[in-house]
């Protein structure tokens, strides 16, 4: 049977460190207080890049990686919430960068929840025989759009720039992706939202809109946390039973990199062993949206973490609310 697999990985972080040390001049925050209520410790911010300069540095790694052309790839995916022009999107600009003009393109505006949703329809391309390769890229500016100053300190401290880019082939072998499972609600979109530009407000940029704040990335926490540590062993016991594997038989969990406590909460929730079925590499990016998950495969699998044949499970849980989970066998 026909199945999608993940064949390469490439990764890009901007140069530009910005510890918790840098935010404690900016804010009234200290290193203690984000490592404790986050585990992050610094992230990397962009410094006159813009979000496609980020992927396609992923994307010449990626490709480099599966031995491919840009020429070679048949369909791009672009998940991000800051593409480089409001319109037109990610994905067609890529055909630019990449130098493949006539690749058909398009993009997905999903938040954190990015990969899983380009993960589930790269399955259903693929295994329809529509396509016998994409390119997935996941690639995310945030910090222009954050607050850092006291007042947007608890969003601010949060969230990293960076992209990564993901080649997704066909193969008739027993591995690939076995199971995607995604969801969304929207009747909580206010509690983690980036309201402007917006057809909300007429006209739909206004220097009042951004007075207001509503340029800014906004979130409420708390009920972020409490649907996210509910939302994710959820998802994730749904496709393992639809891809037919026992918890036992998963060698490793990769989740969205949002919080350390809501990775912990839902380690503990799953009864998994935090250091060394559920992997974290928040500490060293913060969020960076729908790039987090690709990423920390990347340095998994240099790690030596995952190997062929090993059962992964990927999940995330973000804006919308949006969340999916997907198992995997390398």
């Amino acid at each position: 049977m026909r199945k999608a697999y993940i064949d390469a990985i490439g990764m890009y972080v901007p140069e530009n460190v910005v510890t918790n040390q840098d935010l404690e001049k900016l804010m009234d925050t200290s290193d203690d207080w984000i490592r404790e209520r986050s585990g992050i410790q610094e992230r990397h911010h962009v410094d006159g890049e813009c979000t496609t300069d980020l992927a396609l540095k992923a994307s010449e790694e990626a490709l480099e990686k599966a031995g491919m052309q840009a020429e070679e790839v048949e369909h791009i995916i672009f998940s991000t919430m800051a593409s480089d022009y409001f319109a037109p999107g990610g994905g067609p600009m890529m055909t630019r960068r990449l130098g493949i003009p006539g690749t058909p393109a398009l993009d997905i505006r999903m938040a954190c929840s990015g990969f899983l949703y380009g993960l589930s329809v790269s399955k259903a391309f693929i295994e329809s025989g529509a396509y016998n390769n994409i390119l997935l890229i996941t690639s995310e500016v945030q910090s222009v759009a954050l607050d850092f100053t006291t007042a947007g300190r608890d969003t601010a401290v949060l969230f990293g720039d960076g992209a990564a880019a993901t080649v997704i082939k066909a193969t008739d072998e027993d591995r690939g992706l076995l199971s995607v499972k995604t969801h969304s609600d929207g009747r909580y979109a206010e509690d983690l939202m980036l309201r402007t530009p917006s057809t909300l407000d007429n006209p739909f940029l206004t220097k009042e809109l951004l007075d207001k704040g509503y340029g800014n990335v906004v979130m409420n926490g708390r009920t972020v946390f409490k649907h996210a540590v509910t939302k994710f062993p959820q998802v994730i016991a749904e496709a393992l039973e639809a891809a037919g594997v026992e918890k036992s038989e998963v060698k490793l969990v990769v989740p969205h990199q949002a919080n350390l406590r809501i990775t912990e909460a839902v380690a503990n929730r799953l009864d998994l062993e935090m250091h060394s079925v559920v992997y974290s590499n928040i500490h060293k990016y913060g969020n960076t949206t729908s790039a987090s998950i690709p990423i920390a495969l990347f340095e998994a699998m240099q790690e030596g973490k995952i190997n062929r044949g090993d059962t992964i499970v990927v999940a995330s849980f973000g804006a919308g609310f949006t969340w999916g989970a997907s198992v995997m066998r390398w």
